[in-house]
């Protein structure tokens, strides 16, 4: 069990970062090419999915509204009742 725990663990770690890879969108992948870093990450098993998780992977910025990672934008009001603009003016 002990010798086969480190190949697990490494497979683990290639499927994880390979599926991370194919779902990442192709224009906010950096320094490679999308299909060369999957390469890297099957290719090489242990480096190549920490390489993309430290310099491939899209770096993770604050969340917005809808979970995902990028800027957040003002949402504009739902009702009058919502909008301070409005009600100042009444």
């Amino acid at each position: 069990m002990i010798r086969v725990l480190p190949w697990l663990l490494t497979i683990a770690l290639t499927i994880y970062a390979a599926v991370d890879c194919v779902q990442t969108d192709e224009r906010r992948v950096r320094n490679l090419p999308k299909l060369i870093w999957l390469l890297v990450v099957l290719v090489f098993p242990i480096v190549g999915p920490i390489v993309w998780f430290i310099a491939g992977r899209p770096q993770r910025g604050p969340t917005g509204p809808s979970g995902r990672g990028g800027t957040q934008r003002p949402q504009a009001p739902r009702g009058p009742d919502d909008d301070p603009d409005f009600l100042r003016r009444l």
